[in-house]
């Protein structure tokens, strides 16, 4: 059977049945898709879900014409500096040193938890999400937002192309290179520039990891191996001064 036409609804959760709504869905995708685990993580409600969650803000999109239970189809989880300051840090603290953010005294955001559920990937809901977001940043005066991404898996030789490309195309300047920590931290140059096939390595990059990049991102030097989900995290930094003309055009038409 087709499905009906989407209609999308976007707003921030606004009460504790909005965030389990949207923690359901990340357990869907990060642990029933992904194979993750974790001491938080509910297997009896079916919910991932951590400490940070309670002083985020969590942007939840909504297909309205799918029934009420399962409306949610996409999430992106927001922590701003008083958020970090009330619980000490930063969700990516835990993999990478963020110094030069801080040094930088520029107003920060920490994107985290973004997924889709599987029947809306590739489709506009991805550009709903960012639209919405695009307004929050415009609204509040972010200026360097920053998050870690994932690949799927922890074998760092399988990966070895797609990382190494990141790491010689794609690094950020010194003054915003955070750098990920021991002991998960293993290098991104695994090859040589010229041992790897740039179309094939772009290729194997996740989806995600290339819209941060077509928007103007970079990534931070090394990456994290996160084996309780099941992943090697890379750290995307994006410069709100430098986004590209693409980024600048959705920015536009959310604040239209």
């Amino acid at each position: 059977m087709s499905m009906p036409d989407p209609q999308f609804d976007l707003r921030f959760a606004e009460g504790p049945d909005d965030l389990a709504d949207a923690q359901r869905l990340r357990y869907r995708v990060f642990i029933d898709e992904l194979g993750g685990s974790g001491p938080d993580v509910d297997h009896v409600q079916e919910r991932e879900s951590d400490d940070f969650d309670r002083v985020c803000r969590h942007l939840i999109l909504r297909d309205m014409a799918r029934p009420e239970a399962d409306r949610v189809i996409g999430v992106y989880r927001l922590l701003d500096e008083d958020g970090a300051a009330e619980l000490g840090r930063f969700y990516s603290e835990g993999e990478y040193d963020l110094r030069p953010l801080y040094r930088s005294k520029r107003k920060l955001l920490e994107l985290g938890r973004s997924c889709l559920h599987r029947d809306y990937r590739g489709g506009p809901a991805m550009y709903h999400l960012w639209t919405g977001l695009a307004e929050h940043i415009d609204r509040v005066g972010v200026e360097v937002l920053f998050g870690v991404a994932s690949f799927h898996g922890t074998d760092v030789k399988a990966l070895a192309a797609p990382l190494s490309i990141l790491h010689h195309r794609h690094l950020a300047p010194d003054n915003l290179r955070v750098t990920a920590k021991p002991p998960g931290a293993v290098r991104m140059d695994q090859l040589a520039e010229d041992a790897y096939d740039r179309r094939e390595a772009m290729r194997a990059v996740p989806a995600l990891i290339k819209a941060y990049l077509r928007l103007g991102g970079t990534v931070g030097a090394g990456a994290w191996i996160d084996t309780a989900f099941n992943t090697t995290d890379v750290c995307m930094v994006m410069d709100t001064r430098n986004l590209s003309a693409r980024a600048r055009a959705i920015y536009t038409r959310a604040r239209g």
